[in-house]
């Protein structure tokens, strides 16, 4: 491949075009460590993006209602997914000792807090003198927010899905391609929330087929917070997250990412959901009760889900059906994928008990799954330990402990055929400019869970044991240096490795940010995994290490007050001395434009890429309307632009649109199966409306 020359060209055309472009910009650009969390939680899920926006509804609601720090208790503070825990701890301490907060300048006495920590609180957290007023129940059903949100989004390609035709094939898309989504909410503070949400994916049916009750998809909750005893109530969809992600976690959880040591799960037992994601989450009852130094969960849950229905062929009787998998696309848009529509009862329940008192917490979680049809997995070598059967729960015990600038926390947990798993994990303040963080997991071949997220390779808890070490030196305010090893491996078989194997991750950056305008960062991973090889065709599959390296460079310039400029460079090498040897090149330039005191905002993105197949593959995150975002997998060679535009007709009518295209070169079918489109161009067209009242 061309790189070099490619990049000299790349470069050029967007410096010489884009400024004539950059007439708009898009919501609030999140740090580049949020960035590239979310890319790494992108790039090892199974199942790509997340339809969860939770956590950008939580930082548009904090935009809006800062946290009071003079008030905000730990729970409140574990919101913002940016403290670490010791630092939750040292601001209350500070709080308790010295008395209120006078201005958030004070933040830099608090110990372990560094300025680039400050900077990132800024927008969410405010220091308030008054003193605090019980919010009565009318003043909380009458003082709040009413926000309505209106998408449609579109594929202006037509696939081969909706071009069949119905009378001569089985196998079609009989709905429109656009996607519609609906959300209604009410809010006040922090302290209660209730609404609805309807979506329907592009292909299925609406108010017709197979959908007669208008959108494929509804969700709706209440959830109060802090009425008496009662520290959490919810009714209806809410997620439950417990202890370090072995038993049960249902928010979006951060892995290995340059923020190295991020690697502790913290969040409220129960949180409300309204996302358009129809897999993730319970339907129900939930309560929390908090007393003196004891807090108490409970929650029970039924739900309908979709699964792949089969005859069990362990019995004479061909009447007894069984569940070969659970279905978690959300999409019902062909016959065989409404047929497999909420053919499954679940009935979850459980709960949580934990001791709090000044640094120490200590919890017991349990969870119980009551199926109506029993899971049993195809007959392969890597589901011998697969989850199976119509009831299964997890129990554990989690911990966490600060001693000085120490903090301890681990789960031990077991489900119930009492196979075993350990997450356990150290985050060490060494210096005012040096931390450090290990986490040691062991956990069963047999040991299976639903609905987890624990801090490992894989991307649910099983079949795994590991060690990981991170570390971040701040030698001075203008640099950073981040850098983490975790060594892995996994006892037994996985999907597509036929063998246990063992493999190796390093990744090392160096960020320097001299002011406030500027933020250069330069970032080198190695991994090694094992996987199947058999280019030959051979009976049995060897199974041999693929090593892959990656390099990537981003400048963040702040022009002035008006434009912001992105440019990034990645390079990939997979296989690099193996008989699979594969190269990537991507790179991409962003003019973010948002002037003071404007009803008009925007941004516009260019970017090339190049890769000599999947494997060589790279992710990049990507500005959307308000409560979305994209992180799209770049593989083969082509170009891609999008335009994001949001205009404010009024303080209470927002609009945003976005175009984004794919352009392929050497290619004249993009896609797969019935999402297959002629021709070498994929064009989304996605148009929001917000209004409040």
């Amino acid at each position: 491949m061309n790189h070099y020359k490619n990049i000299l060209l790349f470069t050029l055309l967007s410096v010489t075009l884009l400024p004539s472009l950059c007439f708009a910009q898009a919501p609030v650009v999140p740090p580049t460590t949020t960035e590239q969390q979310m890319e790494a939680v992108t790039e090892n899920s199974e199942d790509n993006e997340t339809e969860d926006d939770s956590f950008l509804q939580s930082m548009q609601q904090f935009l809006k209602s800062p946290i009071n720090l003079n008030t905000a208790d730990e729970t409140t503070l574990k919101e913002l997914v940016i403290l670490k825990p010791q630092q939750i701890q040292n601001i209350i301490s500070y709080r308790n000792l010295f008395g209120k907060f006078i201005n958030l300048y004070e933040l830099q006495a608090v110990p372990g807090l560094d300025i680039a920590t400050i900077e990132r609180l800024r927008a969410f957290v405010t220091v308030s003198m008054d003193a605090d007023l019980i919010n009565s129940l009318g003043e909380r059903l009458s003082g709040g927010t009413h926000t309505f949100v209106a998408r449609v989004t579109r594929v202006l390609e037509r696939s081969k899905g909706y071009l069949l035709d119905p009378n001569a094939s089985t196998n079609y898309y009989p709905g429109s391609p656009q996607r519609y989504f609906l959300r209604y909410k009410y809010q006040y503070k922090n302290l209660l929330q209730y609404g609805v949400v309807a979506e329907k994916d592009a292909g299925e049916d609406f108010f017709k087929g197979s959908q007669k009750q208008g959108f494929d998809f509804y969700s709706a909750h209440l959830f109060a917070r802090n009425i008496g005893i009662i520290k959490s109530l919810a009714i209806g969809d809410f997620t439950v997250n417990m202890g370090q992600g072995l038993t049960q976690w249902q928010s979006l959880a951060f892995k290995k990412s340059a923020d190295v040591i991020n690697i502790k799960r913290q969040l409220p037992v129960l949180r409300p959901y309204n996302s358009a994601g129809e897999i993730n989450f319970h339907r129900g009852l939930g309560i929390t009760i908090a007393k003196n130094h004891l807090e108490a969960t409970g929650f029970v849950s039924f739900r309908k889900l979709d699964a792949n229905l089969s005859i069990s062929l362990d019995t004479l009787n061909s009447d007894e059906f069984i569940i070969s998998s659970l279905q978690t696309s959300g999409l019902h848009r062909t016959k065989n994928e409404v047929l497999d529509k909420g053919v499954q009862d679940q009935l979850a329940y459980g709960g949580n008990i934990a001791y709090n008192k000044n640094n120490l917490h200590i919890g017991a979680n349990v969870i119980q799954y009551r199926f109506k049809l029993a899971i049993q997995k195809a007959d392969d070598a890597y589901n011998v330990f697969a989850l199976s059967g119509q009831n299964i729960g997890n129990q554990s015990i989690d911990y966490s402990y600060t001693f000085r600038n120490f903090h301890f926390f681990g789960e031990a947990a077991f489900d119930n055929k009492m196979n075993k798993a350990f997450v356990n994990g150290m985050q060490i303040s060494v210096d005012a400019n040096v931390d450090m963080s290990l986490l040691y997991r062991n956990i069963s071949p047999r040991y299976q869970s639903l609905y987890t997220n624990a801090f490992t390779e894989s991307t649910f808890p099983s079949n795994e044991k590991g060690i990981y070490a991170g570390i971040s030196i701040r030698p001075t305010s203008q640099w950073r240096i981040d850098a983490y090893a975790d060594f892995y491996k996994f006892p037994w078989l996985k999907y597509l490795v036929d063998a246990p194997t063992a493999g190796v991750d390093y990744l090392a950056q160096l960020t320097y940010k001299p002011n406030k305008q500027l933020e250069i960062y330069a970032r080198y991973r190695t991994e090694s995994k094992s996987k199947n090889y058999n280019p030959d065709g051979a009976f049995t599959s060897p199974v041999v290490p693929k090593p892959r390296q990656s390099f990537r460079s981003q400048l963040n310039y702040r022009i002035n007050s008006t434009i912001t400029f992105r440019n990034r460079v990645e390079l990939v090498w997979f296989d690099r001395k193996g008989g699979g040897a594969q190269n990537g090149f991507l790179s991409f330039v962003d003019f973010v434009y948002k002037p003071m005191m404007k009803k008009y905002s925007g941004n516009v993105r260019l970017l090339y890429f190049e890769t000599q197949g999947y494997d060589s593959r790279m992710y990049t995150y990507e500005n959307d309307v308000l409560y979305s975002f994209s992180i799209p997998v770049f593989y083969d060679k082509g170009y891609r632009y999008y335009l994001n535009l949001n205009y404010d007709f009024s303080k209470r009518l927002s609009l945003w649109f976005r175009w984004a295209q794919t352009i392929y070169k050497d290619k004249t079918t993009v896609g797969t199966g019935l999402d297959e489109i002629q021709g070498n161009k994929k064009t989304e067209v996605k148009l929001q409306l917000q209004y409040y009242f």
